[in-house]
């Protein structure tokens, strides 16, 4: 995962450094979400795929939240009725 740097990143509406989770706290809620709520997701092979381009996109900001919709991309990508909100061009 890609390290916050204030001077590179730059910031979306209402984000601050406040936004950046630990994995352990990512893991946390994925699992507070996906079963408690039995939520459809992906195949790990899916989700790592699509993590692949969430790390290598510019959109991708504090190294968890996708500048373009808000969302930690690591929930986001797990999720079978999700997809990315690039503009234009979805990128999975």
């Amino acid at each position: 995962m890609s390290e916050f740097t204030p001077e590179r990143e730059e910031t979306c509406k209402g984000c601050s450094a406040s936004v950046v989770l630990s994995e352990e706290e990512i893991a946390l809620l994925q699992k507070l979400h996906f079963e408690q709520d039995q939520m459809a997701v992906v195949t790990e092979e899916e989700f790592e795929r699509r993590m692949g381009q969430c790390h290598g996109c510019q959109g991708l900001q504090y190294g968890t939240t996708c500048r373009y919709c808000g969302c930690l991309v690591a929930i986001k990508a797990k999720l079978l009725s999700a997809a990315c909100p690039f503009p234009y061009q979805p990128k999975w």
